[in-house]
């Protein structure tokens, strides 16, 4: 029986904690990052190397500047809004008050996904409805291949697009926390 198999099994046979604890077994096993969404399993396999490059560059810059009331996490901790959703973003950041050792359930300050081929589209519609829907204040989508960083932020209930950063462009976000941003910093 395949890991998938087991996670899906335990999903429906154990709501809650069960399913959590697996969840961290399961990702330690076989690299695998796994997600639920209402019933369903999102699996995401190995990511290029550009995609771990990009995530770690960006984890360093974001530490470098945050202050000490608040995380950096580097795919290490779910967001579960509701019993029936747990994501985890490639990178995030909360208030240290607000983390758990591995779980999340008020909504992170940023959450982060770098995006590959085999998850543009789910984090472009799918994760970004989700995090909207759950009211996380930033949502940055950073594309390695063509270094492109968008910044989003919650107004009212909808994300309003702050930038589309090139390369080259810099950008001083003040959410979560003040930071300059420059994709080709990221990416190169």
């Amino acid at each position: 029986m395949t890991t998938e198999h087991v996670v899906e099994q335990q999903t429906q046979a154990h709501p809650g904690g069960a399913r959590q604890a697996l969840h961290r077994e399961a990702v330690s096993r076989d690299g695998r990052r796994y997600e639920f969404v209402d019933g369903r399993l999102l699996v995401t396999g190995a990511q290029p190397p550009a995609h771990h490059a990009a995530v770690i560059a960006l984890m360093i810059h974001l530490k470098q500047a945050c202050p000490p009331d608040l995380l950096v996490a580097v795919s290490s901790v779910d967001f579960r809004p509701t019993r029936t959703i747990s994501l985890r973003p490639d990178l995030l950041v909360c208030r240290r008050s607000d983390a758990g050792p591995h779980l999340l359930q008020t909504p992170p300050l940023l959450a982060v996904e770098v995006l590959s081929p085999s998850t543009r589209t789910t984090d472009i519609v799918l994760k970004r409805t989700l995090y909207e829907s759950h009211q996380v204040p930033s949502y940055w989508l950073l594309d390695p291949t063509h270094p492109e960083l968008t910044i989003l932020e919650l107004t009212d209930s909808t994300y309003t697009c702050r930038a589309v950063l090139q390369p080259e462009e810099t950008f001083h976000a003040t959410t979560p926390f003040p930071v300059t941003l420059t994709p080709a910093d990221l990416t190169g």
